[in-house]
Parts: structure tokens; sequence; C-alpha cells
């Protein structure tokens, strides 16, 4: 009688011993995959056949690869490539590379991530769904103030005609009228 209670609470207590950690139990069982660690992948480079066979340096176990770069340089030539080109100049360019850099005409402007990126928000103001029309209603101002072209045109001619500086006068303006309403000038379409 003593016997059977021991084999039930046996047997009871047998599947709670898999609970308690669920992570080493399916890792060892094989459900979970442990892929490898992406920051830690390296390339190593292709195997090159030398052009002479009398040319080769002898072996020296342990030594790195020549044509080996290290994770370090990778990185720098990754993140600013002018100064891998810059390094391989004291070795000497190659009539090709030299040709490849002067015919890449000159470098980008210092403003280019600004002009990026005003051309991005033009293109994607432009294609906006009903969505996104009720949840952003306000249209963003523009920079700066928008001139009459017609009075500013007038203004120049009468400062030509009466010798002045162009500068002479103040510059005609558009006035926006001012939205009253409850939703602030709320438009849909």
């Amino acid at each position: 009688m003593t016997l059977r209670p021991a084999i039930l609470l046996a047997l009871v207590a047998l599947p709670l011993v898999g609970c308690g950690n669920q992570s080493n139990l399916s890792r060892s069982f094989g459900f979970t995959r442990d892929a490898p660690d992406e920051f830690q992948v390296q390339t190593r480079a292709p195997l090159s056949m030398p052009p002479s066979m009398a040319d080769l340096p002898a072996p020296r176990p342990g030594a790195p690869r020549p044509q080996e770069v290290s994770a370090r340089q990778q990185a720098e030539a990754v993140l600013t490539p002018n100064a891998a080109l810059s390094a391989r100049a004291g070795a000497g360019r190659t009539a090709g590379e030299s040709a490849l850099i002067a015919a890449s005409g000159r470098g980008a402007p210092a403003d280019i991530r600004d002009r990026i990126d005003q051309d991005s928000l033009r293109i994607n103001a432009a294609d906006r769904n009903l969505t996104e029309r009720l949840m952003f209603w306000r249209e963003p101002s523009a920079p700066g103030t928008a001139v009459d072209p017609a009075r500013e045109a007038q203004r120049l001619r009468e400062n030509a005609a009466l010798g002045r500086e162009v500068t002479d006068g103040e510059t005609p303006i558009i006035q926006r009228p001012a939205t009253g309403s409850f939703l602030g000038g709320l438009r849909l379409f």
C-alpha cells in the first residue's frame, strides 16, 4: 500500500522536472537553433595563384596570411573609403585606379544629406493616403515668407525707373488668411 503513493508521486513529479529550465531542455533536445553571431562572422580573402612560383616566400606556421585584412582595416575601409584609397596611394596606384579616381569627378557637396532629406520629404508628401491626411491634418508651414510676384515686379520696375537700388523699399509678401474654424482648416482632399 505504501509503495503505490510513492510511485504515483514520482510519476506526477517527473513532468515537473522538465519545467525548471525550458531553454536548456529544448536546446538539449535540439528544438532551438543557435545562429552564429553576425558581428563575429568574418570573410576570408580568396586564394590566388601567384604569377611565379619562384617568388613565393617561405611559409611560416602561425603567421597571418599576407592578403588577409584585419577586421579593423575592413571597418575603416567601409566607413571611410577615401582613407583606404589614400593609404594605398603611398604604395602607388595603378593607371586604372588613377583613371577611375580622376573620372569620378569632385566629391559630394557638404549639404548632400540635407538635400536628400528634402527630396524624400517632397516625394513622400505627395503620396499621402486618407489615413495619413487624417492623422497629420496640419501641413507643415513652409520655411520663409511667400513674396507677392506681381507687386514685387511692380516695385522693381519703379525702383529701376527712379534710379533707386533694388533693395530700396519694402518687399510685398502674401498674407495668408488665418484659419478661424474649430479644426484649424481641416482639408481632407
